[in-house]
C-alpha cells in the first residue's frame, strides 16, 4: 500500500529542512576554525614549535672559557689555575624534595667525611641575616659543597647518581695564588655570579654555564670581562631516551686573556716585608696599626707595587667562607685587611703635602729667591702653632724650608693668603690658591687607578666647610644645648670643653678661620690624601710635571700569544706651577735624605750612585698617635721611581717611614748595608794605600737589573708557555 504524498507546506517537513541546515552551517564553521588553527600553528607559531621539536632532538651545552692568568711585568705568575673536583648540589631539585634534601645531604655527608650541618649550612643562600658559611651565588647554579675532592670518591658519587640525586661532581678550574697574601688586595678575588649580576650583565646570561665566577676585588674585577674569555656552545643530537647520538656543531670556548701587569713580583716581595718589618720596629713605642707602601713608574704611572698591611690571601674566599673569618676581615681589631690603605686609606699628609704649599706661595707671587722668617712658633688667631719641637731656624730660604721642614714659614704662607683672601668674610670669589694648588697636584679626587673602591681623599675650603657645617649642624646645636652626660660623668672639665666648641660649631661653624688655614699649608687638619695620591703626585714632580693616571694592568696577551694589546699611559693633567718652580723643588727635595730630616735614614746609603729626592711628614690626628709618611723619587737626577711609604700611628717620617723607604730602594738597585759600610772601609783602606773590596762582592742582587723598570712585554708561547723577559 503506498503512503500519501507529504505536503511541504506541514509544519514537520518544515524543522527538518533547518535542521539539515543548521548541521550544515555548523560543520562549515568547523571545519574553517580548524583551518584557521592549522595556519596560525604554522605560520605564527612555526618557528616556536619548530625550535621546540629540534630542543626534543638537541642538547646545548655551554662549555667554559679558561680564565686567563695575571703576570708580573716580567712574565712571572701572580694569579693562575688548577683543576680540582667538586661536588655540588642543584639547589632547586634539593629544597623540592620533601624532607628538603636532608637525606641526600645525609648520605653525601657520609661519603665526604663532611658533618651533615656543614653541608645544610652551604645550602644557604647567603642573605642579611644568614651566618657563614652560606652561598653566594645564583641560586640557579650548582652550590658547591666540597672542594678538592679525591677522584675516587668523586667517581663513587657519579656511578651512583640515582642514589645521590640532585648532586653532581666534576672538574672547575679554580684560581691559585702563587704568592699566598703577596699583593693580596691588588689581585682581588672570584665569587659565584648572583642573581643579580645575571640581570645585569648580557654577557653572563648569554654564556652562563651554571659553574661561573666573577671579580669581586681588585684585577678581578676590573679586568673581568677581558680574563673571563668567551664560552664554547656545543651542540648534541640526542634520541628520545636521552642518548647522545652525534654532535651536531661544536664552538670551541676561547681562553681569557693573560693580564700583564706593571707590578714586579720582588720589588711587591721586597715592599711588604719592608712595610711588616719597619712597623714591628715601631711598636715598642708607637701602635703601628697599618701601612702602605707604592712604588711607581714615573715615566708611565705604572705601578710596580702595592704594599698594604694588614693584608690577607685571597684564596680564603675559594668554596665558601665562614662566619669568623669573615667577620675577622673585615674588623677594627684584625686591622681590618680587605681595605686596601695604599687607595683606599684616607690620612693628613703632614709636611709631605709642602710641596703643594710651596708651588701655591711661588705661583702666588711669594718670590723663589727671598728669604722667610722660621721661628720656633707664631700666634695665630690666639692660638700657637709651633715647629717639630719648636726648633727655629732664623731667616731661611723656601729651599731650606723644605730641607729642614719649617712649618711656621708654611703656616705664615698660608695665613697671608687667607688674609689676602678677605679673612673670615671674603668679599666676591676667593682665590683659594692654596686648595686650588693642592687639586692641581691630584689631592682631592680618584686618581683614576684601575682598581675599584678607590677613595678621593679631601681638600678643604670655604665651600667644604659650610657644607660640613649644614650637614652637622642639628647635632652640633643640640649637643650645645644637652652638652655630654655620658662624658661628664667621669670627665666634667672635658665635657664642657665639648660642649662650649659644640655650641661654637652650631653658630659660627660655617667660618673658614685662620687655624684651619694655617693648618692646611702643613698637610693638617681637615685635609686627608691617600699614599697613592702621594705617590702620584711626587711621580709628577720627578717627570717634569705630568701627572698620570696610575695603572696596575699594563697589556693583555692572548693564550697563545697571537694577539696583544697593550693598555697605553693616560695623562691626566699637567701640575700647574712654572718650570722654575718645579726646578727650585726637585733641588730642595734632593737636599732632604742628604742634610734634612730624612738624612738620618739615608746617612750612609750610597747617593753618589742613586741620589734620592725626598720628604719626611709626622701627622697628628686628635685621639691617636702621629702618622709617619716619607714621599719620594730617584734617581734624583733621572728619575725612573716614585716611592711613598705610610704607617699609621707609627712615629715620624724621618725614624720609621724613611727607613721603609730606604730598604725598598736598596732592593731595587741591589745595595745593601754591609755594602755602605765596606764603601766606608774601602776609603779608609785607599787613604792607606790598599786596595778596596770590590762593591761585586757585598752587593746583593738587584731586584730590578739596570734599575729601571720592565720594558716590553713577556712572551706567551703558542702552547701556552711563558716566555720570561731578561735584561
Amino acid at each position: 500500500m503506498r503512503r500519501p504524498p507529504v505536503d511541504p507546506s506541514l509544519p514537520g517537513r518544515k524543522l527538518g529542512t533547518a535542521g539539515l541546515v543548521l548541521a550544515q552551517v555548523l560543520v562549515i564553521t568547523l571545519f574553517a576554525l580548524l583551518g584557521v588553527r592549522m595556519w596560525y600553528l604554522q605560520v605564527p607559531m612555526g618557528e616556536h614549535y619548530r625550535e621546540l621539536a629540534v630542543s626534543n632532538h638537541h642538547q646545548r651545552l655551554v662549555v667554559p672559557a679558561t680564565r686567563g692568568q695575571i703576570l708580573d711585568a716580567r712574565g712571572r705568575p701572580l694569579v693562575t689555575n688548577r683543576t680540582e673536583l667538586v661536588v655540588s648540589a642543584d639547589y632547586h631539585e634539593l629544597v623540592g624534595m620533601d624532607d628538603g634534601g636532608e637525606a641526600v645531604l645525609s648520605d653525601l655527608s657520609e661519603v665526604l667525611g663532611v658533618p651533615l650541618t656543614d653541608l645544610q649550612q652551604r645550602m644557604r643562600l647567603c642573605g642579611p641575616d644568614v651566618q657563614r658559611p652560606c652561598w653566594p651565588g645564583s641560586p640557579y647554579q650548582p652550590v658547591t659543597l666540597a672542594e678538592d675532592v679525591e677522584a675516587p670518591i668523586a667517581l663513587h658519587i657519579m656511578e651512583r647518581s640515582d642514589e645521590f640525586p640532585g648532586i653532581t661532581a666534576q672538574a672547575h678550574a679554580i684560581r691559585e695564588y702563587p704568592g699566598g697574601e703577596l699583593a693580596g688586595q691588588v689581585l682581588g678575588y672570584l665569587q659565584p655570579v648572583t642573581q643579580e649580576e645575571l640581570e645585569a650583565r648580557e654577557e653572563l646570561r648569554t654564556q652562563f654555564t651554571g659553574i661561573d665566577h666573577v671579580g669581586r676585588d681588585g684585577l678581578e674585577k676590573v679586568y673581568d670581562s677581558e680574563l673571563r674569555g668567551t664560552a664554547g656552545l656545543r651542540t648534541l643530537g640526542v634520541n628520545n631516551h636521552g642518548e647522545v647520538m652525534e654532535v651536531i656543531s661544536d664552538r670551541q670556548p676561547e681562553a681569557g686573556m693573560h693580564l700583564v701587569t706593571h707590578l714586579d713580583l720582588e720589588v711587591q716581595r721586597i715592599a711588604e716585608a719592608a712595610l711588616a718589618r719597619g712597623m714591628a720596629a715601631a711598636r715598642p713605642r708607637y701602635k703601628a696599626d697599618s701601612g702602605a707602601a707604592v712604588v711607581l713608574d714615573v715615566r708611565t704611572g705604572g705601578v710596580v707595587a702595592m704594599a698594604s698591611v694588614p693584608t690577607y690571601d685571597p684564596s680564603v674566599w675559594q668554596g665558601g667562607i665562614d662566619q669568623e673569618t669573615f667577620d675577622e676581615m673585615l674588623s677594627e681589631e684584625a686591622g681590618e685587611p680587605l681595605l686596601s690603605r695604599a687607595l683606599q686609606g684616607q690620612y693628613p699628609p703632614g709636611s709631605t703635602f709642602k710641596v703643594s704649599s710651596l708651588s701655591a706661595a711661588a705661583e702666588s707671587g711669594y718670590s723663589l729667591r727671598s728669604t722667610y722668617a722660621c721661628p720656633g712658633s707664631i700666634n695665630v688667631g690666639g692660638q700657637n702653632f709651633a715647629n717639630y719641637a719648636g726648633q727655629g731656624h732664623g731667616s731661611i730660604t723656601m729651599h731650606r724650608a723644605i730641607v729642614v721642614s719649617c712649618n711656621t714659614v708654611f703656616y705664615n704662607f698660608g695665613y697671608q693668603m687667607w688674609l689676602s683672601d678677605g679673612g673670615l668674610h671674603p668679599e666676591g670669589e676667593p682665590d683659594e690658591a692654596m686648595a686650588n694648588m693642592a687639586r692641581g697636584y691630584g689631592f682631592g679626587a680618584p686618581t683614576g687607578i684601575d682598581l675599584p673602591y678607590e677613595t678621593s681623599g679631601r681638600i678643604p675650603d670655604r665651600a667644604w666647610k659650610r657644607t660640613f657645617w649644614e650637614a652637622n649642624r642639628e647635632t652640633n646645636c643640640r649637643r650645645a644645648e644637652h652638652g655630654y652626660p655620658d662624658v661628664a660623668e667621669t670627665n666634667p672639665s672635658h665635657a664642657a670643653y665639648l660642649k662650649r666648641l659644640a655650641h661654637e660649631h652650631c653658630v659660627e661653624g660655617f667660618e673658614w678661620r685662620a687655624g684651619e688655614a694655617v693648618n692646611f699649608a702643613i698637610g693638617q687638619g681637615d685635609v686627608l690624601v691617600s699614599p697613592l695620591q702621594l705617590a702620584n703626585a711626587y711621580a709628577a714632580i720627578a717627570n717634569g710635571g705630568t701627572r698620570y693616571e696610575p695603572r696596575v694592568g699594563k697589556a693583555f696577551v692572548s693564550a697563545d700569544g697571537s694577539v696583544v694589546e697593550e693598555i697605553e699611559p693616560v695623562v691626566a693633567d699637567r701640575l700647574p706651577v712654572s718650570d722654575e718652580t718645579l726646578s727650585y723643588l726637585q733641588a730642595a727635595l734632593t737636599e732632604v735624605p742628604k742634610a734634612g730630616t730624612a738624612s738620618g735614614a739615608f746617612g750612609d746609603f750610597p747617593q753618589d750612585q742613586v741620589s734620592i729626592a725626598g720628604k719626611t711628614g709626622s701627622a697628628d690626628v686628635v685621639g691617636r698617635q702621629v702618622s709617619s709618611w716619607f714621599a719620594s723619587y730617584a734617581p734624583a737626577d733621572d728619575p725612573q721611581f716614585a716611592i711613598v711609604v705610610l704607617v699609621s700611628q707609627g712615629g715620624t717620617g724621618g725614624a720609621t717611614a724613611a727607613p721603609i723607604a730606604r730598604e725598598i730602594y736598596e732592593g731595587i738597585y741591589g745595595f745593601s748595608r754591609e755594602e755602605a759600610e765596606a764603601e766606608e772601609g774601602e776609603e779608609r783602606e785607599d787613604a792607606e794605600g790598599e786596595d778596596g773590596e770590590e762593591d761585586d762582592e757585598v752587593r746583593s742582587e738587584p731586584a730590578l737589573p739596570g734599575g729601571r723598570p720592565w720594558s716590553g712585554l713577556p712572551a706567551v708561547r703558542p702552547d701556552g708557555s711563558i716566555d720570561m723577559l731578561d735584561r
